[in-house]
């Protein structure tokens, strides 16, 4: 009879002193150089123990195949772009279309500086992306940015404000994979960050109006 369980994608154990951290962060360095210089289908854990300088067997105690590794890195990046959205739009202190463009510019700079990996990343999604913690992530992200379209959005109905954050996110996660697909210097990433959000704007600000309308 086939076993068709998924691998395990959560690590062994959890590093507890100084030198099982240090292990931990040189495996996960390493990884994320084997992932971009060899891609998704050829990340196997010995690359990634021999570019660490451990043993397979060391690796193993924290990581039980090469799919928790690649969660872990998935993970990693989940929660800086949790980050970026809780420190972003929640920032009270500005109006949500400054807001907004901030968000923007620093997610399509964040693609292009990090592009192979999470292209390498983009093409191991279907070891993980089933995975509870990746459904609990994104739902997480949902969450952020709809708390986010109430206040910029403050008489528009529910589901306006779901097409909207949709929209959003769809379009920010396509069009940054596509743009950062390609080198591009620093100019060239800020007049696209600044069309972009423009574009987010003005669709904020048409809804807005016809919402007092």
């Amino acid at each position: 009879m086939t076993d068709h369980r998924k691998p395990l994608i959560t690590q062994r154990k959890q590093p507890r002193q100084a030198r099982s951290n240090d292990l931990v962060a040189a495996i996960l360095e390493a990884a994320a150089q084997v992932l971009t210089r060899d891609g998704a289908h050829r990340f196997t854990t010995a690359r990634v123990a021999e570019k660490a300088g451990v043993s397979v067997g060391s690796l193993y105690q924290y990581f039980p195949n090469k799919a928790a590794i690649l969660f872990r890195l998935q993970s990693d990046e989940w929660r800086q772009t949790s980050e970026m959205l809780h420190t972003t739009l929640g920032n009270a202190e500005k109006p949500p279309p400054e807001r907004l463009r901030t968000l923007v510019h620093a997610f399509i700079r964040s693609e292009c500086e990090e592009a192979a990996t999470r292209l390498a990343l983009s093409d191991a999604a279907p070891l993980y992306r089933d995975a509870p913690e990746a459904r609990q992530t994104r739902e997480a992200a949902q969450r952020m940015v709809q708390t986010f379209l109430r206040e910029a959005l403050p008489e528009a109905a529910e589901s306006t404000r779901a097409l909207a954050g949709d929209l959003i996110t769809m379009t920010l996660a396509s069009v940054g994979k596509q743009f950062s697909s390609a080198p591009r210097t620093p100019a060239e990433i800020s007049a696209y960050a600044d069309a972009l959000a423009d574009m987010f704007c003005a669709y904020l600000g048409l809804l807005n109006g016809r919402d007092k309308g």
